[in-house]
């Protein structure tokens, strides 16, 4: 998989080897060694502590967060300062765009982004954290991969990370994150579920066919039929877009692909074709880190 999202990172191509995600369930950190070699850590977050949206506070209880960031990052010994920061997919907004054609230079590229972000995002866009790739170019179209965080939103995942004592060297989104994980070369439907929020994204090769955040209602009580209804639609865009059906359903999210299933109410016969994007580690990992949260840093380090 090629995906190698420049989102939020001025130098991607000196990510570091160090990556974290910070999550409503809690961190988990992850340090790739020069072996290649990667270890894991999990600290865990009361509820309430981090409440994901596009407006502050996302950190509810900064102490809280940043004592899970030092616990994490410790148990994995991270000498480094700087670390990838993966961030919930409900601070963010990831859109597919078409234009007729872009400017070369980058500079002249934002300007038109922010203007037409302005009528897409619920949100003051001149100040906003703004980031762009290229997914497709044909003669008549080109096809942009846009990325626009609040400014501050990401400033108060930044100031949290560096009242950890770490810098943060890039910040992802966390299915753009997850979607770096991905092996499969097939056209491929994943579903991240994190907090109050799911996303449903569709990939061909390294190409990104749909990325969808909606917002779940408060009330557990209805998740299981909007996520039902969510993965209904995701399945409906990939049957008419790719003219096929997915082999699979690869989950991201607290409870791994098995809470997922008994969460959709699906029969048994039904489970082969949801499985876990990424597996917990067997080794390397030096706390209990939970099914279905290590997509995540997984990518981010893939990228590293």
């Amino acid at each position: 998989m090629a995906f190698n999202f420049n989102i939020f990172s001025p130098n991607t191509h000196l990510r570091p080897k160090l990556a974290c995600e910070i999550t409503p369930e809690g961190v988990i950190a992850a340090r790739r060694a020069e072996t290649d070699q990667v270890s894991m850590s999990f600290a865990s977050l009361p509820h309430g502590v981090l409440t994901p949206g596009l407006k502050t506070p996302n950190v509810v209880d900064q102490a809280r967060v940043v004592a899970a960031l030092n616990k994490a990052l410790d148990d994995i010994s991270a000498r480094e300062r700087q670390l990838t920061v993966v961030v919930p997919d409900a601070a963010v907004r990831v859109l597919i765009l078409d234009f007729d054609t872009l400017p070369s230079k980058r500079q002249d590229i934002l300007p038109i982004l922010r203007f037409r972000l302005r009528k897409l995002v619920p949100f003051e866009v001149d100040d906003a954290a703004v980031s762009y790739q290229i997914m497709s170019q044909q003669e008549e179209q080109t096809r942009a991969l846009v990325t626009v965080m609040p400014a501050a939103v990401l400033a108060e995942y930044e100031s949290t990370v560096r009242a950890a004592g770490y810098e943060p060297g890039a910040v992802l989104p966390s299915t753009l994150a997850s979607l770096a994980s991905l092996t499969s070369t097939d056209p491929s439907l994943v579903v991240n579920r994190n907090g109050l929020s799911v996303t449903t994204a569709i990939t061909r090769a390294d190409d990104l066919l749909l990325h969808r955040t909606l917002e779940l209602p408060v009330s557990e009580d209805s998740h299981q039929e909007e996520l039902a209804q969510t993965v209904s639609v995701a399945m409906a865009y990939f049957e008419d877009t790719l003219q096929t059906t997915p082999k699979s359903i690869y989950y991201v999210g607290p409870g791994g692909a098995a809470e997922f299933i008994r969460t959709l109410g699906d029969n048994e016969s039904d489970r082969s074709w949801i499985r876990d994007l990424v597996l917990p580690p067997a080794t390397g990992a030096s706390s209990a880190i939970p099914n279905g949260l290590v997509a995540g840093v997984t990518g981010a380090l893939a990228t590293a």
